[in-house]
């Protein structure tokens, strides 16, 4: 079975930075992964997503310009790179694996396997 572990979240000011890191254990196919965030209150969201060569991906319009999803396949290892961060941004952050058949990444409920989470706190 996949396991998923983020890391890299914490806290930082308005217009800082962090890059987050999703490593995956176990079985690995080089598939389309994602980030998706969940802040209080509000539903999860999917926020970039990439496809197994890292070729092609797809933002959420808040973060376009802002993010940047990448990954390397060697170290079975997802991340996303966040820069000129704002108060919206905070949210716990999931690295998401296992796009079902049919799935279009950034939608609910299209992945498999999850990771617990990582904290992002921006504040001003």
């Amino acid at each position: 079975q996949v396991q998923v572990m983020e890391s890299g979240g914490g806290l930082v000011q308005v217009g800082g930075s962090l890059t987050l890191s999703c490593t995956v254990s176990g079985r690995f196919d080089r598939s389309w992964m994602a980030w998706y965030r969940q802040a209080p209150g509000k539903e999860r969201e999917g926020v970039a997503c990439t496809s197994r060569s890292g070729g092609e991906s797809y933002y959420l319009d808040s973060v376009k310009g802002r993010f940047t999803i990448f990954r390397d396949n060697a170290k079975r290892t997802l991340y996303l790179q966040m820069n000129n961060l704002k108060p919206e941004d905070t949210a716990m952050y999931y690295c998401a694996t296992d796009l079902q058949r049919g799935g279009r990444c950034l939608a609910p409920d299209v992945f498999n396997s999850w990771g617990q989470g990582t904290q992002v706190t921006v504040s001003s």
